[in-house]
């Protein structure tokens, strides 16, 4: 059996995954400020105040911690059978699509995507999603573009062998 190749993410992806961890962090770390401001240290709760330190704690390190070993970790294949994603960060998650399957792609993205000129390829099976998250855009569209090619071969070898199976039960 052959060695599957797969392909890493480039820098691009690793910035955009820092700037929208830090953004989504930010936006916890003021949620956890006002309700502190308002509730914990109104009330004088101390053990309110060593949760949200623990919180606040544990969410910088998740802020620059994360986006690093996502990164590392994430890397895809994709042949003429199957499409193979490794993800993760604390449990890493394999995703493998067999290109028959396919019913639907679509490229996605979002503002902070735009922004670093990523995107997504979405592929939707009979099982449900698979993402092929923070490709270069080019790269995103070519992929697309490569799959969608290989699944209009894939119909259009079902229909032949549709077509021969009825000219052959004609000619019985």
């Amino acid at each position: 059996m052959e060695e599957r190749k797969y392909t890493k993410l480039s820098k691009r992806a690793l910035y955009c995954m820092y700037t929208a961890d830090i953004i989504v962090g930010a936006v916890f770390l003021v949620i956890l400020a006002a309700v502190n401001w308002f509730w914990v240290f109104p009330e004088d709760i101390m053990i309110g105040k060593w949760i949200s330190l623990a919180l606040a704690v544990l969410l910088l390190i998740e802020m620059f911690v994360s986006p690093y070993f996502r990164y590392h970790r994430y890397r895809y294949s994709i042949d003429d059978e199957s499409i193979d994603v490794i993800e993760g960060y604390l449990f890493v998650k394999r995703n493998i699509v067999p290109i028959e399957r396919l019913h639907k792609l679509q490229t996605k993205k979002g503002p902070i995507d735009q922004f670093f000129q990523v995107a997504k390829v979405i592929v939707t099976t009979g099982g449900g999603d698979v993402t092929l998250s923070f490709l270069e855009e080019e790269k995103a569209e070519q992929i697309a573009e490569n799959l969608q090619r290989r699944i209009n071969e894939i119909v259009e070898e079902q229909r032949e062998e549709q077509d021969r199976g009825r000219a052959e039960g004609r000619t019985r």
